[in-house]
This record gives C-alpha cells, structure tokens and sequence, in this order.
C-alpha cells in the first residue's frame, strides 16, 4: 500500500461525519475486525492517523484481493470507508520533489 493511497484514505476519513457511527457500516471494533478476517481473510496492512485522533487502517487478502479501508473514531467505532478487488502490495521509492513524474 503506497503512502499516497494511505493519505487518500485519511482524506476520506476526514470527510466521514461523527454521525457515520449510526449508520449501517459501522460497529465495534473488535467485531468488525473479525468480521474481516473470517469472511474476507483480510488482515492489517496499514495504519496511520488521520484527524480528530481516527485511525485509518487498510486490511487486504493476499488470496482473494479483496481490500477495505476503515476508520476508527475514538469512541471504539470501525466505519467501512471503502472496499474493493485486486488489492497489491507496491514497495516504490519517493519520488524527489521537483521532478516530474
């Protein structure tokens, strides 16, 4: 998971209002982990923190390819972000700043 994509998911967590925790996506933590990891085997392979102390962290399946993004606020609330399919790990070098693409 390259660092851009991990700051695109903590730009969408920003977005995701304290109300989400209401909706449908969301639960425990603990619950929605294990949901993950038994009906996806999808494990951690990131995390970071995104604003007003939410933890933003990417689980993925080697296997399938399966991916979500999630966040966590501080009352102990994992919201789905987004998901999707052919998830792959990429290990690329910074780019140096200045130069083009």
């Amino acid at each position: 998971m390259s660092i851009r994509t991990l700051a695109l998911a903590a730009a969408a967590a920003l977005a995701l209002p304290q109300a989400a925790a209401a909706q449908q996506n969301c639960g425990p933590r603990v619950a929605v982990m294990e949901r993950l990891q038994n009906h996806y085997g999808e494990t951690r392979q990131s995390i970071g923190m995104a604003a007003q102390n939410r933890v933003v962290e990417v689980f993925a399946s080697g296997e399938t390819g399966t991916w979500t993004i999630t966040v966590t606020l501080p009352n102990g609330m994992m919201c789905l972000v987004a998901s999707g399919q052919s998830f792959e790990t990429l290990s690329e070098a910074p780019k140096p700043a200045g130069k083009p693409s």
